[in-house]
């Protein structure tokens, strides 16, 4: 089977509503998709007011609001008139982009029509109940995930480490890896900005460590707060400068009062403001890969990160970054002490970061999914 004679219905919970590496991803994915000559269609819950224009023909999925996080939408199902649409464009390969209530009535619909499914892991949806007290519920939403993705013909992890963890889990005996990419145009060494960061009263020679993701508490912030506190025991010189929005930015304010608070940034500021910092602290152990890893890397700007799926296997220890545990608050500010008092190993350990960031190409990263595609097509005799 050749590309052109695909016809790909993709599921999403929040294809282009709010902005994240997730939903950009999938967005690049259907264009590369669309230019090797395969047909998409898109299905999601859409808003009046997205963060950004979706690639491709977008089907909107009624939702409801989630309780204390209005800014997403939860599709309660696959109803009659979005099941006519799907059968009116006769998929003949399904992509699964999370393990929702959309995804497994899609996922259903998939298997009682003999069309093959292939799912893709974005988050681990698993470790986001201990931030809200609930950790208790975890082995019942592995166990979700586990019926859910070996239903599958084949799962697509964005890292090595997050294949292992999924194999460990018997979660399907088809993993692929479907990477992330960066685009070098934008995140690149020389977006650095000494006037930029003047302008947010950021002295030159000031060493600036960097937070940059959406403000919820599954991105890490309360370990974050915590290891600046001690820094800030310690007598470490810094400043820190947190790159987003989320619905937890007063909280984190609060708690990192000498921060400055750039907001949301996109396209060439926000090359802009990675590479103006000078390390990147990524404490999150939620995600599946790491994108912001790997934007910062781009920018010659070393790591200091949890050992976690995705950022592991991005960050060398010692050699573009280093790694500490989940919790371990003195191992983090030990590695970024390390850096403020060593600017030289600061310098070393971005530029490594930067080289490596060169294997990470979209076109040859999201080839992949389409190659995998066609071999499910192929292993089910289509």
């Amino acid at each position: 089977m050749h590309a052109s004679q695909l016809r790909i219905a993709l599921f999403s919970g929040n294809y282009n509503y709010v902005r994240d590496g997730a939903n950009q991803a999938l967005n690049r994915l259907v264009g590369h998709l669309l230019s090797q000559g395969a047909t998409v269609r898109v299905y999601s819950p859409t808003t009046k007011t997205p963060a950004f224009p979706p690639t491709g023909d977008l089907v909107d999925v009624p939702a409801l609001g989630v309780p204390g996080r209005g800014e997403y939408r939860l599709a309660i199902g696959l109803p009659a008139k979005t099941r006519r649409d799907l059968e009116s464009f006769a998929p003949n390969m399904v992509h699964l982009s999370a393990p929702d209530i959309l995804g497994h009535r899609a996922l259903s619909w998939a298997r009682r029509h003999g069309v093959p499914a292939v799912a893709s892991v974005h988050t681990r949806f698993d470790t986001y109940v201990a931030y809200y007290g609930l950790g208790f519920l975890a082995p019942a939403a592995r166990a979700i995930q586990r019926r859910f993705y070996r239903r599958c013909d084949a799962i697509l992890a964005p890292a090595p480490s997050m294949a292992e963890i999924l194999r460990a889990e018997r979660m399907n005996f088809d993993i692929g890896i479907w990477s992330r990419g960066v685009d070098r145009h934008i995140f690149t060494p020389a977006a650095r900005s000494l006037p930029w960061r003047r302008e947010l009263g950021i002295a030159d020679d000031a060493f600036v460590i960097g937070f940059l993701g959406r403000l919820v508490l599954e991105k890490g912030l309360g370990v974050f707060a915590e290891v600046i506190a001690e820094l800030e025991r310690r007598g470490v010189k810094h400043r820190v400068m947190v790159i987003g929005e989320g619905p937890a930015r007063g909280w984190f304010a609060e708690r990192v009062p000498g921060a400055v608070f750039t907001g949301f940034q996109s396209g060439a500021d926000l090359g802009r403001a990675v590479a103006s910092m000078d390390v990147l602290f990524n404490p999150s152990t939620t995600e599946t890969f790491g994108n912001v890893t790997l934007e910062a890397m781009a920018c010659a700007v070393p790591v200091v990160a949890a050992i976690a799926t995705g950022t592991s296997s991005l960050v060398e220890h010692g050699v573009n970054g280093r790694l500490a545990e989940p919790e371990d608050v003195n191992g983090y500010a030990n590695a970024l002490q390390a850096y403020a008092e060593d600017r030289d190993l600061a310098d070393s350990d971005g530029l490594a970061g930067e080289a490596k960031s060169h294997a990470y190409g979209w076109d040859a990263i999201n080839q992949a999914v389409l190659d995998k595609y066609l071999e499910v097509m192929a292993r089910r005799g289509l």
